[in-house]
């Protein structure tokens, strides 16, 4: 498998889970709770403390948020995360101090003349590569302060726009009613792109204003939501992903005699080895994932070992 594949759950079980075990829990967030609440869940119930995840959700985001565990928290930064797909909702006719519905509304205007040839006129000018100022509201930082707690505290917040990639982005609904239109879309797109921020523009660009008002992720790299399991369910039975089969999974594998395997576990070059561009992952005659390691000319160097 390879990291543009989906992977999903588990044909055969995994182990027994205990509080030492090194894995990835793929999590289906509910709305209004934070992802460091989730992160907070998933410690009580793995009984450890090295828990982290990878991409934070907004509270009123659900969807896929992966959750690694113990060493596989180190695993996070290697994984190829950085493409996601979302549905979500925009509501044209309103624009919100956060430009979403937890916000105040600030401005309205009629949307008598908005059409749903208009809305797929405007959606295909954000497709490709595009020049995207984030919401104000966002955790990026300004002057060592996040940019959302500047916001709450009253202060006027201008952050400067960065390069995203939307991939695709459809319309799949226009329902309109008297007081805006509701368009629901379906969006792929790079890490640091900000939905919320496709809203307000797509309603600036129409001349309305507009807001996101629901926002589903639905794939996380190769995460989706064949392998989310929400947080009642996991109480009821902890389903995870084992580190080996996550590595395995998402990079080319290398399997180790003990020789090489000995010196992986030191993280020693390897003279020799034709591994593929990249990041490969390396496992002993046992099984063991050991570490990451990539081509340097003649050797193959770790960038990530994984046992001590």
């Amino acid at each position: 498998m390879s990291g543009t594949d989906h992977i999903t759950s588990q044909a055969v079980s995994p182990p027994p889970f205990t509080s030492s075990s090194d894995g990835i829990v793929v999590v289906d967030k509910p709305d209004g709770m934070t992802s460091h609440t989730v992160v907070a869940r998933i410690r009580r119930l793995a009984g450890t403390r090295k828990v982290g995840h990878a991409g934070t959700l907004d509270p009123m985001a659900t969807g896929v948020l992966v959750v690694g565990i113990n060493r596989a928290t180190r695993l996070l930064g290697h994984l190829q995360l950085a493409d996601k797909s979302y549905d979500a909702t925009i509501r044209l006719g309103a624009s919100t101090t956060t430009d979403d519905a937890e916000g105040e509304i600030v401005s309205t205007a009629p949307v008598d003349g908005v059409t749903s040839e208009a809305i797929s006129a405007a959606v295909e000018g954000y497709r490709g590569e595009i020049s995207q100022v984030p919401s104000k509201v966002s955790a990026i930082k300004v002057d060592g302060r996040r940019a959302y707690e500047r916001v709450r505290a009253g202060e006027e917040v201008a952050l400067k726009a960065r390069t995203v990639t939307v991939s695709r982005y459809d319309v799949l609904d226009v329902r309109p009613d008297a007081d805006g239109i509701s368009v629901d879309v379906s969006v792929d797109c790079s890490s640091g792109t900000y939905i919320r921020a496709l809203a307000r523009d797509l309603g600036a660009d129409l001349g309305v204003g507009g807001h996101l008002t629901a926002l589903r992720r639905t794939r996380v790299g190769s995460f989706d939501l064949s392998a989310a399991h929400s947080l009642e369910s996991l109480a009821q039975s902890f389903d995870w992903l084992p580190i080996a089969d996550v590595a395995a999974g998402t990079f080319p594998r290398y399997d180790a005699d003990d020789t090489q395997a000995a010196a992986i576990r030191t993280g020693r070059p390897l003279p020799g080895l034709n591994l593929a561009p990249g990041q490969t992952a390396m496992f002993d005659p046992d099984g063991t994932f050991l570490a990451l390691y990539e081509p340097h000319g003649p050797l193959a160097k770790p960038t990530a070992v994984f046992v001590s």
